[in-house]
């Protein structure tokens, strides 16, 4: 059949994300506030789309502060993934997210230390995107993510295995 095109067709959306550190080496992690009421709580960490002109870099860092109040003066970059990681979303949810012009996400990571206290993390933001957060290990936030992103946290945190172990919570 000609002219017909299936999800494979579609490009990736470009995003960043941000593995945030506390001085325990705990990541952050956010409750999705869009999550369905009869679904368990989804956690992840901070990321969002790159727009148009803008680094990974500095999408990680306007991220970060748009869905946690966190500004880049209250964090240290450590480390950058070296590559992409991508994702396909799931069949169900092809064509309703991002108004089904993406298959997915490649995305780019960012190691932070948090330079701040508990107290400037403001997640009551302009547009917020979680209801609750807390600190995890790494590992746990892996069992906390909605499945479709559990491979892409386990090779972000691979890639950063080293800082996390250095830091204690992988």
């Amino acid at each position: 059949m000609t002219g017909a095109s299936g999800p494979e067709d579609l490009p990736y959306r470009p995003c960043a994300g941000v593995v945030l550190l506390n001085r325990e080496g705990l990541v952050f992690a956010g409750q999705r506030i869009d999550r369905p009421a009869d679904r368990p709580a989804a956690w992840q960490m901070p990321q969002g789309g790159i727009d148009n002109g803008e680094t990974p870099a500095q999408a990680a860092l306007r991220e970060l502060t748009e869905e946690t109040g966190v500004s880049a003066d209250r964090v240290e970059v450590l480390a950058e993934t070296p590559d992409w990681v991508y994702y396909d979303l799931p069949p169900e949810l092809l064509g309703k997210v991002w108004k089904g012009k993406y298959r997915g996400q490649k995305q780019k990571w960012f190691l932070m230390r948090f330079l701040g206290e508990d107290t400037d993390i403001d997640i009551k933001t302009d547009h917020p995107e979680f209801d609750r957060w807390r600190w995890m290990a790494a590992d746990d936030l892996i069992t906390h993510i909605v499945p479709f992103k559990q491979a892409v946290y386990r090779k972000v945190f691979t890639a950063f295995r080293d800082m996390l172990t250095r830091a204690g919570t992988a």
